[in-house]
């Protein structure tokens, strides 16, 4: 086989892959790594671009009828706009949320939560679905939900916690060989070093 048949064929391969493409997953990809993207710089449009991002993938997963997907989706949408109005109001009216470092009792109470939820969900799908992974899937999602919450309320740790999560996909999107969605979350794992030490700074400022 010669290169240009090779070529050809290599050509034909992305062309029927772009054409299976739903354009409402790639809008919501690309729109949820902007998000990330803005989060790391402590901008707070991170919030409504984000919320556009949570709009087009929970369509995309009741179009594959992935309704508990769909569920925590518009969890994120509840969260995304709390986010949005803690960081534009802060602890005061018209001031806005500066990084903070989270408490003892909020890592006891995000434990706690992160394990009740992972024992409870996991049951529900180890025992009443066909999910796979159903324990590990629900404490990445676990982990996520308290991740969510930490960045609403601009906690400097909510970057190591959503490293461990993206750590995590990776894995798990590697198994399940979605190697499109692995190297997303590749670049996410690079966004929460930025946003890591960019919030930091923030906070050592804050501190001065």
């Amino acid at each position: 086989m010669s290169l240009l048949q090779l070529l050809l064929i290599g050509l034909q391969n992305i062309s029927d892959w772009m054409a299976s493409l739903n354009i409402f997953e790639v809008l919501g990809t690309l729109s949820g790594a902007m998000g990330v993207w803005l989060a790391a710089r402590e901008n707070k449009w991170n919030w409504p671009v984000s919320m556009v991002s949570v709009l087009l993938l929970m369509y995309v997963c009741y179009q594959a009828k992935l309704l508990a997907d769909v569920g925590l989706n518009a969890f994120y949408f509840v969260t995304s706009a709390y986010g949005w109005y803690s960081w534009t109001h802060g602890k005061k009216e018209g001031e806005e949320l500066k990084v903070s470092l989270t408490s003892s009792k909020q890592w006891l109470l995000l434990s706690g939560f992160a394990l009740v939820f992972t024992a409870g969900l996991g049951y529900v799908l180890s025992n009443y679905t066909t999910a796979d992974l159903s324990y590990p899937d629900s404490a990445v999602t676990a982990i996520s939900l308290s991740a969510y919450w930490m960045q609403a309320r601009k906690k400097l740790e909510n970057w190591i916690v959503w490293f461990v999560v993206d750590i995590a996909y990776v894995g798990i999107y590697l198994y399940k060989q979605l190697y499109l969605l692995m190297s997303l979350y590749l670049v996410f794992l690079l966004l929460c070093v930025q946003g890591y030490f960019h919030w930091r700074r923030s906070w050592q400022q804050n501190q001065a």
